[in-house]
């Protein structure tokens, strides 16, 4: 389907439709979060129970929402029962089964992945400290005579690099963590440098190969448009990435006024 220019359409108009309100459900949960770690009577811990909470009441009225929507629509179908109650209410059960199931395998897959990443990155960062690999890039670090901010521009360049080839949570939870003890030793703030690390793995979401957003716009891009074309698109989108990161580095204050106003 091609969509530029399709404003009007009715298929454009949908899709639209259907894109704004899959938003809906994740804004609201965190925007609720958010409120709630800023309010001054909650904690981060008791903010993110909030939004759990909150996030299950949210999840339990779009099922109910779908039950709705999925029965009139059946009700509406002679094949389905047409207006025989018992059937239409059996057809809505049996497909919010079936949607509840595959939804509840694919969020165990996908804890169960990241649950297995937390461990393996636990069992590497000591074993890798037990053999003295901090040590190793310590003294690496020291005998490269760099200034802690040298170091910072040096392993956020790393960091950048790493993007392209894995994906954010590794970089996470293994490359991040050897650099770590180096800034604290060197009292880099860790607000600040936490900033810098989110704003630059920003950037593996949108850089060739391994980019997610890469590949979910070549999910959705019509023929025409070819994976150099989305290569080329994303620069722009990357280099104001890296001005935000720039900014960030020579303005602390942007990254550090909000955590220090609410008393972190």
């Amino acid at each position: 389907m091609h969509i530029a220019g399709a404003s009007g359409r009715p298929e454009f108009n949908r899709m639209e439709t259907t894109m704004t309100k899959s938003k809906i459900t994740a804004v609201t949960l965190t925007a609720l979060t958010l409120a709630g770690t800023l309010a001054a009577t909650s904690s981060t811990a008791q903010a993110h129970y909030w939004g759990t909470g909150v996030g299950i009441g949210i999840a339990a009225g779009a099922l109910i929402g779908a039950a709705i929507y999925r029965f009139i629509g059946f009700w509406r179908e002679p094949q389905a029962g047409g207006a025989n109650p018992g059937r239409v209410v059996w057809k809505t059960v049996k497909e919010l089964g079936t949607i509840l199931k595959e939804s509840s395998f694919l969020t165990a897959k996908t804890s169960a992945m990241v649950c297995w990443l937390f461990v393996g990155s636990g069992i590497f960062s000591a074993a890798f400290a037990l053999l003295g690999g901090q040590e190793v890039i310590e003294k690496w670090v020291l005998s490269l005579n760099m200034t802690p901010v040298q170091f910072m521009i040096l392993a956020q360049f790393i960091i950048f690099i790493l993007g392209f080839f894995i994906e954010w949570i590794e970089i996470s939870y293994i490359a991040v963590p050897l650099f770590l003890p180096i800034f604290i030793a060197a009292k880099v703030d860790m607000v600040w440098l936490a900033t810098l690390i989110c704003v630059n793995l920003q950037t593996s979401f949108l850089t060739p190969p391994f980019g997610w957003a890469l590949f979910f716009l070549r999910g959705v891009a019509p023929p025409e448009i070819t994976t150099g074309d989305i290569y080329r698109g994303i620069v722009p989108f990357v280099a104001m990435q890296i001005l935000a990161l720039v900014i960030c580095f020579f303005f602390p204050q942007l990254a550090l006024w909000l955590p220090r106003t609410i008393g972190w």
